[in-house]
Protein backbone atom coordinates (compact mmCIF):
# COMPACT_ATOMS: atom_id res chain seq x y z
CA UNK A 1 0.00 0.00 0.00
CA UNK A 2 3.05 2.29 0.14
CA UNK A 3 2.43 3.41 -3.42
CA UNK A 4 -1.30 4.10 -3.01
CA UNK A 5 -0.97 7.85 -2.50
CA UNK A 6 1.56 8.16 -5.31
CA UNK A 7 -1.07 6.78 -7.66
CA UNK A 8 -4.06 8.59 -6.17
CA UNK A 9 -2.79 12.09 -5.40
CA UNK A 10 -2.94 15.29 -7.39
CA UNK A 11 0.34 17.09 -7.95
CA UNK A 12 1.73 19.10 -5.05
CA UNK A 13 1.25 22.29 -7.07
CA UNK A 14 -2.43 21.46 -7.62
CA UNK A 15 -3.03 20.79 -3.93
CA UNK A 16 -1.17 23.96 -2.92
CA UNK A 17 -3.27 25.98 -5.38
CA UNK A 18 -6.43 24.44 -3.93
CA UNK A 19 -5.32 25.32 -0.40
CA UNK A 20 -4.67 28.92 -1.46
CA UNK A 21 -8.07 29.08 -3.17
CA UNK A 22 -9.70 27.95 0.08
CA UNK A 23 -7.88 30.73 1.93
CA UNK A 24 -9.05 33.14 -0.75
CA UNK A 25 -12.63 31.98 -0.27
CA UNK A 26 -12.33 32.47 3.49
CA UNK A 27 -10.92 35.97 2.96
CA UNK A 28 -13.70 36.86 0.53
CA UNK A 29 -16.41 35.63 2.93
CA UNK A 30 -14.79 37.53 5.76
CA UNK A 31 -14.56 40.68 3.65
CA UNK A 32 -18.25 40.49 2.73
CA UNK A 33 -19.18 40.01 6.39
CA UNK A 34 -17.10 42.96 7.64
CA UNK A 35 -18.02 45.17 4.69
CA UNK A 36 -21.71 44.49 5.16
CA UNK A 37 -21.49 45.56 8.78
CA UNK A 38 -19.98 48.88 7.66
CA UNK A 39 -22.38 49.44 4.78
CA UNK A 40 -19.61 48.90 2.23
CA UNK A 41 -18.74 46.40 -0.46
CA UNK A 42 -15.41 44.52 -0.38
CA UNK A 43 -14.24 46.53 -3.39
CA UNK A 44 -14.99 49.79 -1.61
CA UNK A 45 -13.00 48.49 1.34
CA UNK A 46 -10.09 47.66 -0.97
CA UNK A 47 -10.15 51.20 -2.35
CA UNK A 48 -9.96 52.61 1.16
CA UNK A 49 -7.07 50.32 2.06
CA UNK A 50 -5.21 51.20 -1.14
CA UNK A 51 -5.50 54.94 -0.50
CA UNK A 52 -4.46 54.37 3.11
CA UNK A 53 -1.38 52.30 2.31
CA UNK A 54 -0.24 54.57 -0.54
CA UNK A 55 -0.61 57.70 1.57
CA UNK A 56 -0.80 59.96 -1.50
CA UNK A 57 -3.68 60.95 -3.80
CA UNK A 58 -4.24 58.49 -6.64
CA UNK A 59 -6.00 58.85 -9.96
CA UNK A 60 -9.01 56.68 -10.76
CA UNK A 61 -7.00 54.80 -13.38
CA UNK A 62 -4.32 53.98 -10.81
CA UNK A 63 -6.96 52.63 -8.44
CA UNK A 64 -8.41 50.39 -11.15
CA UNK A 65 -4.96 49.14 -12.18
CA UNK A 66 -3.75 48.49 -8.65
CA UNK A 67 -6.89 46.54 -7.71
CA UNK A 68 -7.14 44.77 -11.08
CA UNK A 69 -10.72 45.93 -11.58
CA UNK A 70 -12.43 47.60 -14.52
CA UNK A 71 -12.61 51.38 -14.80
CA UNK A 72 -16.45 51.36 -14.42
CA UNK A 73 -16.21 49.23 -11.26
CA UNK A 74 -13.57 51.55 -9.81
CA UNK A 75 -15.67 54.59 -10.73
CA UNK A 76 -18.80 53.17 -9.08
CA UNK A 77 -16.91 52.28 -5.90
CA UNK A 78 -15.23 55.68 -5.67
CA UNK A 79 -18.51 57.49 -6.31
CA UNK A 80 -20.11 55.61 -3.41
CA UNK A 81 -17.15 56.42 -1.13
CA UNK A 82 -17.36 60.10 -2.06
CA UNK A 83 -21.09 60.08 -1.28
CA UNK A 84 -20.35 58.52 2.12
CA UNK A 85 -17.78 61.21 2.86
CA UNK A 86 -14.84 58.79 2.97
CA UNK A 87 -13.04 59.99 -0.17
CA UNK A 88 -12.59 63.47 -1.61
CA UNK A 89 -11.47 64.60 -5.04
CA UNK A 90 -8.53 66.93 -5.50
CA UNK A 91 -6.20 68.03 -8.28
CA UNK A 92 -3.44 65.64 -9.24
CA UNK A 93 -0.01 66.85 -8.19
CA UNK A 94 1.53 66.18 -11.59
CA UNK A 95 -1.35 67.56 -13.69
CA UNK A 96 -3.68 70.28 -12.45
CA UNK A 97 -6.23 69.26 -15.08
CA UNK A 98 -6.51 65.72 -13.70
CA UNK A 99 -8.51 64.58 -10.67
CA UNK A 100 -6.94 62.58 -7.85
CA UNK A 101 -8.54 60.79 -4.91
CA UNK A 102 -7.62 60.98 -1.25
CA UNK A 103 -9.11 59.92 2.06
CA UNK A 104 -11.01 62.32 4.27
CA UNK A 105 -10.47 62.24 8.02
CA UNK A 106 -13.47 59.94 8.37
CA UNK A 107 -12.16 57.88 5.47
CA UNK A 108 -8.84 57.42 7.25
CA UNK A 109 -10.67 55.96 10.22
CA UNK A 110 -12.77 53.70 8.01
CA UNK A 111 -9.65 52.55 6.15
CA UNK A 112 -8.04 51.50 9.43
CA UNK A 113 -11.07 49.33 10.14
CA UNK A 114 -10.94 47.88 6.63
CA UNK A 115 -7.29 46.97 7.17
CA UNK A 116 -8.36 44.79 10.08
CA UNK A 117 -10.56 42.59 7.85
CA UNK A 118 -7.60 40.29 7.17
CA UNK A 119 -6.49 40.04 10.80
CA UNK A 120 -8.17 36.65 11.20
CA UNK A 121 -5.33 35.19 9.11
CA UNK A 122 -2.74 36.35 11.61
CA UNK A 123 -3.57 33.66 14.16
CA UNK A 124 -2.94 30.96 11.57
CA UNK A 125 0.34 32.45 10.38
CA UNK A 126 1.51 33.19 13.90
CA UNK A 127 1.07 29.50 14.69
CA UNK A 128 4.14 28.91 12.50
CA UNK A 129 7.63 29.03 13.97
CA UNK A 130 9.57 32.26 13.18
CA UNK A 131 11.73 30.48 10.59
CA UNK A 132 8.60 29.02 8.98
CA UNK A 133 7.02 32.47 8.83
CA UNK A 134 10.11 33.84 7.07
CA UNK A 135 10.12 30.99 4.56
CA UNK A 136 6.36 31.36 4.00
CA UNK A 137 6.70 35.09 3.31
CA UNK A 138 9.57 34.53 0.90
CA UNK A 139 7.66 31.83 -0.99
CA UNK A 140 4.54 33.98 -1.26
CA UNK A 141 6.60 36.83 -2.70
CA UNK A 142 8.24 34.48 -5.16
CA UNK A 143 4.86 33.16 -6.31
CA UNK A 144 3.50 36.69 -6.61
CA UNK A 145 6.60 37.74 -8.54
CA UNK A 146 6.21 34.84 -10.97
CA UNK A 147 2.57 35.77 -11.62
CA UNK A 148 3.51 39.41 -12.24
CA UNK A 149 6.33 38.34 -14.56
CA UNK A 150 3.82 36.29 -16.56
CA UNK A 151 1.44 39.25 -16.77
CA UNK A 152 -1.26 37.45 -14.77
CA UNK A 153 -1.49 40.01 -11.95
CA UNK A 154 -0.62 43.75 -11.88
CA UNK A 155 2.80 44.98 -10.81
CA UNK A 156 3.30 44.77 -7.05
CA UNK A 157 5.62 46.87 -4.91
CA UNK A 158 7.58 43.92 -3.54
CA UNK A 159 11.33 43.48 -3.09
CA UNK A 160 11.71 40.73 -5.68
CA UNK A 161 10.17 42.97 -8.37
CA UNK A 162 12.27 46.03 -7.53
CA UNK A 163 15.27 47.35 -9.44
CA UNK A 164 16.98 48.03 -6.11
CA UNK A 165 16.78 44.39 -5.00
CA UNK A 166 20.00 42.40 -5.08
CA UNK A 167 19.30 38.72 -4.28
CA UNK A 168 21.99 36.83 -2.42
CA UNK A 169 23.97 34.21 -4.33
CA UNK A 170 24.17 31.87 -1.34
CA UNK A 171 21.44 30.78 1.07
CA UNK A 172 23.67 31.72 4.01
CA UNK A 173 24.00 35.33 2.83
CA UNK A 174 21.57 38.23 3.14
CA UNK A 175 19.93 39.95 0.21
CA UNK A 176 20.75 43.63 -0.35
CA UNK A 177 18.72 46.78 -0.97
CA UNK A 178 20.66 49.11 -3.25
CA UNK A 179 18.20 51.96 -2.61
CA UNK A 180 19.08 52.05 1.09
CA UNK A 181 22.48 50.36 0.69
CA UNK A 182 21.53 47.96 3.48
CA UNK A 183 21.48 44.18 3.99
CA UNK A 184 18.04 42.64 3.67
CA UNK A 185 17.10 39.42 5.46
CA UNK A 186 14.12 37.27 4.55
CA UNK A 187 12.28 38.52 7.64
CA UNK A 188 12.56 42.09 6.34
CA UNK A 189 11.26 41.50 2.80
CA UNK A 190 8.62 44.08 1.92
CA UNK A 191 5.26 43.38 0.36
CA UNK A 192 4.33 47.02 -0.36
CA UNK A 193 7.40 49.27 -0.32
CA UNK A 194 7.06 53.05 -0.82
CA UNK A 195 10.56 53.15 -2.38
CA UNK A 196 9.72 50.49 -4.97
CA UNK A 197 10.92 51.01 -8.54
CA UNK A 198 9.85 48.35 -11.08
CA UNK A 199 12.71 46.21 -12.35
CA UNK A 200 13.19 45.24 -15.98
CA UNK A 201 11.78 41.88 -17.05
CA UNK A 202 15.21 40.27 -17.37
CA UNK A 203 16.19 41.47 -13.90
CA UNK A 204 12.95 40.04 -12.46
CA UNK A 205 13.65 36.67 -14.06
CA UNK A 206 17.16 36.63 -12.62
CA UNK A 207 15.88 37.62 -9.19
CA UNK A 208 13.21 34.90 -9.23
CA UNK A 209 15.79 32.30 -10.26
CA UNK A 210 18.14 33.30 -7.46
CA UNK A 211 15.54 34.15 -4.83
Amino acid sequence: MAGFFEAHSESIASRAALALSKLGLAMRNRAWAFAGERGLTPTQGQVLVLLRTRGVPLRLGQVAEELAISAPTASDSVRALVDKGFVSKTRARDDARAVALELTTTGQQEAELALSWQDFLLSGIEALAPAEQEAFLALLLKILGALVERGQVPMQRTCVLCRHFRPSERASELHHCARLDAPLGRRHLRVDCPDHAPARDDAVRRALAAF
